[in-house]
């Protein structure tokens, strides 16, 4: 199928279309590129203003999950149902490694602030991090009692959190994998968990329909966030703090601010499920990956 450049007659967003569903949507840490993977075991790598279709790499047998730059934007991490991590030269579509040991699909996979480890989230119930420099198994965290479908790093690198499909929160100390705190607040699976910029906070999304919002220091519960009719599939944070972006499976985006959680806007156009939401470095811009067949660009300045 071809990629089509889509720009609505409103302005606010480009559409660009995908040859299959778009599960995970990432930019790189300059702005300029957009990833995205895909069920048709596919990673594309786009043009972040026009959209234009820069390459498309190849090599997973089944869906990708999941995307993320390295921090310097010369690696491009994959997970997928294949069980595997792969990790390519942004630059091009060299293959450097391929990360085996998960007996199950990886559903998530995250860098860490340095750019030296790289943490993978699976349905086999554990948490792998991995050496980048040469694909070390550095430790497996283990102890979660199903599935975990979200992974992401603190800011600050010295915390892991892991969102698992019984409903739960888990932190852990990276640096040896001790569990800092188990938070149980969710009623259903937790697909996806974001820390702010600044460390303060980690937002949770899930099946129960909602966003729970914690204070990182002492896994305090601080607020939810009310609105969506459907599964909340991915939660991201604006660089600046200030606010919350989530998608759902009601093929919505929402805005919130994060200081009360107040909704500021619903973000509508999408024909199917949101799985994966990111922002731009610099904020200005909002990308959501759909089960529809596309990656829509949201103009938020």
């Amino acid at each position: 199928m071809k990629q089509q450049l889509v720009i609505e007659v409103n302005h606010t967003h480009v559409c660009i279309e995908h040859p299959a569903g778009v599960c995970s949507v990432a930019f790189s840490p300059d702005g300029q590129i957009l990833a995205s993977g895909s069920i048709d075991n596919t990673v594309r790598l786009w043009l972040a203003d026009d959209g234009t279709l820069l390459r498309t790499l190849v090599g997973h047998t089944d869906s990708v999950w999941s995307v993320a730059f390295s921090p310097d934007g010369q690696i491009l991490a994959s997970g997928s149902m294949d069980n595997t991590v792969w990790l390519w030269l942004a630059a091009d579509d060299t293959l450097l490694r391929t990360l085996v040991g998960h007996t199950c699909p990886v559903r998530s996979v995250a860098f860490s602030p340095d750019g030296q480890t790289l943490a993978s989230g699976s349905g086999d119930k554990t948490v792998r991090l991995w050496r980048v420099a040469d694909g070390t198994l550095l430790r497996i965290l283990e102890g979660h009692t199903d599935a975990v479908l979200s992974v992401a790093f603190s800011p600050d690198g010295q915390t892991l959190a892991s969102g698992v499909r019984d409903g739960t929160v888990w932190l852990w100390q990276a640096m040896d994998g001790k569990l800092l705190s188990t938070l149980e607040w969710h009623t259903d699976s937790v697909e996806s968990v974001a820390f702010s910029l600044d460390g303060q906070f980690l937002a949770s999304g899930s099946w129960d329909n909602i966003v729970r919002l914690w204070q990182v220091s002492d896994g305090t519960f601080l607020r939810i966030l009310e609105g969506h009719t459907d599964w909340v599939r991915s939660v991201a944070f604006s660089p600046d703090g200030q606010t919350l972006a989530s998608g759902s499976v009601d093929r919505t985006v929402r805005l919130w601010r994060v200081a009360d959680g107040t909704p500021l806007r619903t973000l509508e156009g999408h024909t199917g499920p949101v799985l994966s939401v990111a922002f731009s470095p610099d904020g200005q811009i909002l990308a959501s990956g759909s089960w529809d067949n596309t990656v829509r660009l949201w103009k938020l300045g």
